[in-house]
This record gives structure tokens, C-alpha cells and sequence, in this order.
């Protein structure tokens, strides 16, 4: 069931003064859904969100929120008129109030104010800690007091920069899935800040990938890992190498991995120079294959090891093996290529190496050589 558009952003241009951090910016967001902006630092995603927010005034373009243009060129609502909830990268709970006056601060005028606040707590599960003050929390208690006191005044849409980056790992992960079940069980729309891909696939319905202040796709999870419509998004999402090869057929391209057939066609011209993205999982090991190839780096990751390989002209990819498959560095191993899912895109002139790694903009599986 599809459901009505909440958040509208249109040919959006927005900075801070007379610079231009983003531009020509175009999204949507439907009501309930989770969304989330995702790049490096400076690309521009915490500028959107505080243009959203109501914090800085826009350029070009214009900010919907249910229908109602809350930002435009020479015209910005009042962030407190916005039925916009806000949970910020260092909480900002107020040292002097308890858990439970921190919850109901954006309510205080609200007749069943001690219900709601009840029903707060109990929802990020700190019903026994409402007489606390913060800094009697750990950081994730602390976080979760942040989230309750934007949620008590059923905000339209909830933001939230770079929520879990005071965490640490374990516990960043389990309250990025306690906020999104959260979030879902009240039907409450967000947009999330994050440069953390992991973080961002967690928690979110559909994703922006920003690169210097331009959004290269929006789209869900899944759409950005296979179906990538740049090289840029290709390469920061998940990881992975991309080989030079020549189209053969629409379907077909041959490499030095032989030819590869995918379950799509391309249009570009036949025999043309193209890069073929192999991600790690697209390369399987097979001890029976002529095609060898000599492992340079590994990294056990308990259920599999993820091994960096070198084929015989100096190329390099990626594969996952199971973890009983176990090789020393420097051994030659046998693979293929299940890559039924071919993502191409037509060689660029600049790339002048035969072979170019992507480096991921974010959490890799490994940084060990």
C-alpha cells in the first residue's frame, strides 16, 4: 500500500550566506517511510537537513512538508511552526532536568502531559530511569531520552544528524534497529544524517548518495547496491573492483575472466570499452577452476574470510570464501564469476589504468591488506 508524499524537495539550492553547499537538489519522502542522506563529510547532507529543519534560509527551490511550503527563495517558516522533531549528534538534554522533564519539555502546555511522557518512556524502555538526570545515563540511555523528548509532540517528520556517532560499534548497531522499530511501530516519518553505510541500510527505507553537494541517487538499499546509476555510487556502496572489458553483445561482455553474460542488455556500442563492476560476492571459490588467482590479502570475518586476489596480469578483486576454506597469503586458489547481475558502465576517458580499485567512502568489510 502506497502512501501520500510528506516531504517534497524541489530543484533545491541551499548553503550557509552567499555559498552554495548544494545544489539542484530533487527528493521526496512519503509518509512513514525512513530516508536517509549518506556521504562524506562536507558533501552537503547536514546543510539539507538543517535547510529542512528551518535552520538556514534556501536559495532556489523550494521545502514541502505535507503539501505546505515551509522554505523557499526569500521565505522560511519559523522551525518551531514546522511540526518538525529534531534529534541532534550530542543529544542536548538539558543537565538540570530529569529523564522524564526532559521528555516532556516540548509538551509542557499539554493537558495529559504526564501520560504522554509515561508513554515515552516506556517506549524507548527507560520507565524505570524518569527521575535520572542525563548525566546518570550511558550514552545510549541518553540517546533514547533525545528520541523520546522529539517524538512526545508528534513531530510530522523527525530529523536526526548523525544520531549514533557517539557510540561505539556494538551498540550503535543495536540502537539503530531499536530507533527504526521504534520509529515504524508509530508510523513516524525521519531523515536521517549519516556518513555510515551500515548505519544508513539499517534504519532507512530509501537513501541519497550526495557527492559535493549534488544527490547522485535516491533509492532503496537494495537499488543502490545493484542497480547503481553512477560509477560514484557503484564505488560507495558496498565495495568491490572494477575491470576494464569490451562489449561483445548487449548482454555479454569479455574480460580477462573470459566472457561474462548478465540478465540485462546495454545499448552502447558494440565492442566498446566498458568497467564491470565485480563485488566480492560476485566471485566464487571453485578449486577446480583453470581460472587461478594468487591471494594477497585476507581477513576472517568468522562465518567467511574475505580474501583480496591477484590475478596473473597484476588485476586485483575481492571474494568471500566460506571460513573452512582457509589459504595463506600467497597461495594460488581457483574462482569463477557468478555474476549473473552484470553492472557496467561505459569506460571513462580518465581512467586510464586498465584496473581501478574502488575505495569505499565508508565502512568496508576490511581495512587489512
Amino acid at each position: 500500500m502506497s502512501h501520500p508524499l510528506l516531504l517534497n524537495l524541489r530543484n533545491l539550492a541551499c548553503g550557509y550566506q552567499d555559498q552554495r553547499v548544494v545544489q539542484n537538489l530533487n527528493l521526496h519522502l512519503n509518509a512513514g517511510d525512513i530516508g536517509c542522506l549518506l556521504g562524506s563529510s562536507g558533501c552537503g547532507k547536514t546543510t539539507t537537513l538543517r535547510a529542512i529543519a528551518g535552520f538556514e534560509p534556501i536559495h532556489e527551490g523550494e521545502i514541502q512538508l505535507a503539501g505546505e511550503t515551509i522554505s523557499s527563495a526569500g521565505f522560511t517558516l519559523a522551525p518551531e511552526k514546522r511540526r518538525i522533531g529534531m534529534v541532534f549528534q550530542d543529544y542536548a538534554l538539558f543537565p538540570h532536568l530529569s529523564v522524564a522533564d526532559n521528555i516532556a519539555f516540548g509538551i509542557r502546555k499539554h493537558p495529559d502531559k504526564e501520560r504522554v511522557t509515561a508513554e515515552m518512556l516506556e517506549l524507548v524502555n527507560l520507565k524505570h530511569l524518569g527521575k535520572r538526570f542525563p548525566h546518570e545515563l550511558s550514552g545510549g540511555q541518553q540517546q533514547r531520552v533525545a528520541l523520546a523528548r522529539a517524538l512526545a509532540p508528534e513531530p510530522q517528520l523527525l530529523l536526526l544528524d548523525e544520531p549514533f556517532s557517539n557510540l561505539d560499534g556494538e551498540l550503535r548497531r543495536k540502537l539503530s534497529h531499536e530507533v527504526r522499530d521504534i520509529l515504524k511501530s508509530r508510523g513516524t516519518s525521519a531523515i536521517l544524517v549519516t556518513h555510515d553505510q551500515e548505519e544508513a541500510f539499517a534504519v532507512s527505507d530509501q537513501v541519497g548518495v550526495f557527492k559535493e553537494g549534488r544527490l547522485e541517487q535516491w533509492d532503496t538499499p537494495y537499488n543502490l547496491y545493484h542497480e547503481p546509476l553512477t560509477p560514484f555510487v557503484a564505488s560507495f556502496i558496498g565495495q568491490g573492483y572494477f575491470i576494464r572489458g569490451q562489449l561483445q553483445t548487449p548482454e555479454s561482455v569479455q574480460t580477462e575472466l573470459g566472457e561474462l553474460r548478465g540478465n540485462r542488455a546495454y545499448t552502447w556500442p558494440i565492442g566498446g570499452a566498458v568497467d564491470v563492476l565485480l563485488r566480492p560476492d560476485d566471485i566464487v571459490y571453485a578449486p577446480d577452476s583453470p581460472l587461478r588467482a594468487r591471494i594477497v590479502g585476507k581477513s576472517f570475518l568468522g562465518a567467511s574470510t574475505l580474501y583480496r586476489l591477484q590475478l596473473p596480469t597484476g588485476s586485483q578483486l575481492e571474494s568471500i570464501f566460506p571460513s573452512h576454506a582457509d589459504h595463506l597469503v600467497g597461495a594460488e586458489v581457483g574462482i569463477r564469476v557468478a555474476a549473473e547481475h552484470l553492472v557496467l558502465f561505459q569506460a571513462s576517458g580518465s581512467m586510464a589504468a586498465q584496473i581501478t580499485q574502488i575505495e569505499s567512502g565508508v565502512r568496508r568489510y576490511s581495512t587489512a591488506s
